[in-house]
């Protein structure tokens, strides 16, 4: 009677487990890495974004909406990147960014993408409360809005219309297109 007990559990836990769809790595980022008051709309974006390795790293995807609008953030590492790549290959990504973001969510209006660098912490700073030095500073942010085409966005990236890219960083960060 035992073995039988054992046996019909084992069956309950074996066709319970064999149901459950495993979380995916794009499920588990999008969640560990989704922000703002419409976290619903950012695990959207995350778990489209975070399907695919970008060369440069996505670490976080907020979308926030006031009345009706909807306004998407997203923050790209501009120090680790998961392979060597020239600026064309930084600009297509974001281009790329903008697409699927709002392929994912059709009622955002905007997406502002930031790329940042650490800034170094000494010790004895303060780096929470109201008296914290920032530890991250922003070498490239533009703004996307949804009515722009994906040729107007690259024109934009090209030419540095609107866009801000920290000449340094930009210096030091991109391998030179082959």
């Amino acid at each position: 009677m035992r073995s039988l007990v054992l046996a019909a559990c084992a069956a309950v836990f074996c066709v319970g487990t064999a149901s459950a769809m495993p979380a995916t790595v794009a499920n588990l980022d999008a969640h560990a890495r989704a922000g703002g008051n419409r976290k619903d709309l950012a695990l959207a974006i995350g778990e489209r974004v975070f399907a695919e390795e970008w060369p440069a790293q996505v670490f976080q995807v907020l979308v926030n909406q006031v009345g009706t609008h909807v306004v998407v953030g997203m923050r790209v590492s501009g120090t680790h990147f998961h392979e060597p790549i020239s600026r064309a290959q930084f600009d297509a990504e974001i281009e790329q960014l903008a697409s699927d973001t709002f392929a994912a969510v059709p009622q955002a209006e905007e997406l502002d993408i930031w790329t940042t660098v650490p800034i170094p912490v000494y010790k004895g700073e303060i780096v929470s409360g109201d008296l914290a030095k920032p530890a991250w500073r922003n070498v490239f942010t533009i703004s996307v809005m949804r009515h722009e085409s994906t040729a107007a966005v690259a024109a934009r990236l090209h030419a540095g219309t609107n866009v801000f890219i920290d000449p340094t960083w930009a210096r030091t960060a991109f391998v030179k297109a082959p």
